[in-house]
């Protein structure tokens, strides 16, 4: 099947115009820093802990292991957290954006209701 027509899903509306950019922009330039460092930062404190630590790898305590976990943990945290905050942002700048129309949708509850030889039966009144 061979689609004729490309979609646009943002067809702006004439005459509508943007809001001024705000906070969401400045998150958003943040954004990889804070993915990076929230990264970086664990992992190589986890990793200090594991070379300073005078203990061998077989006879390695609890805390040690434990901090590898706690270190997975912090880091798939922050990804989430930034994951969050992009989804956030991008809805704030789409909705600060141009207004957009969407596809046309007769309503069955129109001011104008559509003829009955369409095959759409007339709502009743209660």
């Amino acid at each position: 099947m061979v689609v004729s027509e490309v979609m646009n899903w943002f067809n702006v509306l004439e005459g509508s115009r943007r809001s001024a950019s705000g906070l969401e922009w400045k998150i958003w330039r943040k954004l990889p820093m804070v993915f990076l460092l929230g990264t970086v930062l664990p992992v190589l404190l986890w990793t200090a802990l594991e070379f300073l630590s005078p203990h061998s790898r077989t006879d390695q305590p609890i805390w040690l292991s434990t901090g590898a976990f706690v270190t997975l943990g912090a880091v798939i945290f922050n990804w989430t957290m930034v994951l969050t905050v992009v989804i956030g942002c991008a809805i704030v700048m789409v909705m600060k954006g141009p207004g957009y129309v969407a596809d046309a949708y007769p309503l069955s509850h129109s001011d104008q209701p559509l003829p009955e030889s369409l095959g759409v039966a007339p709502i009743s009144k209660r």
